[in-house]
């Protein structure tokens, strides 16, 4: 893991600073950017939101799917976990810390904001991110190659129809019109080109990834900058509420971790196929979520920054899990083991 991934959340903390830093100084540049929106997606959020996605859907190889059928409970695990559980808890826990444990210091408008962003944080596993968990936990290359490859074909269909029961549910007005177009957006065309670009240049798919990685990583710090300097007053006016956004997020990513990981074990599934499986269900394609964020309810709205807390607080829980699942590999295999013996 490069030194990026490694000080992941250290940027995003000084993009932070610098956004509310540049938000305070220089309003009126961030209200121009703010303004520049078609189909209520903002153009220059589109842009950023690309340069990040692109890079990751070249890797994401749809031959691999022929493998579906080996060992197929890992693939089934998978899917279960990331379309039939983790959005449900994702909005339950919502539900629970900003309808009511949360309650008293925040207003109706703004608790339903963030209980919106959770749930598009829950229903957008992770894509890229998951390759570098993978190779920490000496986890099957290929078959993580698969996990991703299927979880991507799900997105196609599955993410707007299950974000728009669950912000239905929740009491959240769903603009359809605009959901679909941010699936068409930020799901379907960065697959197509990443399938297209993997055609047409085969061989130098690692070169290409390579070269492009700046560009991804200055997607994501901007749209970070920009998010918080969008937010600037409020964000300083009401500093606690990024800490009320991060101890849900917190929660279910142990939650769905460990869920995971003990099915697996259950299904006596390999620790190579296992980790993977658990990291995929805890980490969030949080780009995603980020894009659908914005058009959906704004630049300025609190479903916005509550995916960008998700960034925040993703890769220091990330890393935890990993040394977990390093550090009782032999423990998971032998329990294997003598399941096999029992």
């Amino acid at each position: 893991m490069g030194i990026f991934e490694r000080l992941l959340s250290l940027w995003v903390a000084l993009s932070i600073a610098l956004g509310i830093i540049l938000g305070l100084l220089f309003p009126g540049a961030f209200q121009s950017i703010a303004s520049l929106e078609y189909a209520h997606v903002n153009l220059v959020i589109a842009v950023l939101i690309w340069l990040m996605i692109y890079p990751m859907m070249i890797q994401v190889d749809f031959s691999a799917l022929k493998d579906v059928t080996r060992n197929p409970r890992g693939i089934i695990l998978t899917v279960v976990i990331n379309w039939l559980l983790k959005p449900f808890t994702m909005a339950l826990l919502g539900w629970l810390f900003f309808k009511l444990i949360f309650a008293p210091w925040l207003d109706p408008q703004t608790a339903s904001e963030y209980i919106a962003g959770m749930i598009l944080l829950g229903v957008a596993p992770c894509t890229a991110m998951v390759f570098v968990w993978s190779q920490l936990t000496k986890g099957d290359a290929n078959y993580t190659l698969v996990q991703v490859s299927v979880n991507d074909i799900i997105m196609i269909f599955a993410f707007a129809p299950i974000a728009g029961l669950l912000l239905g549910v929740s009491n959240i007005t769903v603009p359809w019109q605009t959901l679909l177009l941010s699936v068409l957006l930020y799901v379907l065309l960065p697959l197509i080109a990443g399938l297209l670009t993997r055609v047409l240049l085969k061989g130098h798919i690692e070169a290409l990834v390579h070269r492009l990685k700046p560009l991804s990583m200055v997607g994501l710090l901007a749209t970070v900058c920009l998010l918080f300097g969008f937010q600037a007053e409020t964000i300083l006016a009401q500093p606690l509420n990024i800490v009320l956004i991060a101890i849900p997020l917190l929660i279910q990513s142990y939650l769905i971790f460990f869920i995971t990981y003990y099915a697996a074990k259950r299904l006596k599934l390999k620790h190579n196929i296992a980790t993977p499986a658990a990291l995929i269900g805890t980490s969030n394609f949080f780009e995603l979520a980020v894009a659908v964020a914005i058009s959906l309810f704004g630049l300025h709205s609190g479903a916005a920054l509550a995916t960008v807390v998700g960034v925040l607080v993703e890769v220091p829980v990330m890393l935890s899990l990993v040394a977990f699942a390093n550090r009782h590999r032999q423990q998971y295999t032998l329990a294997i083991g003598q399941q096999d013996n029992a």
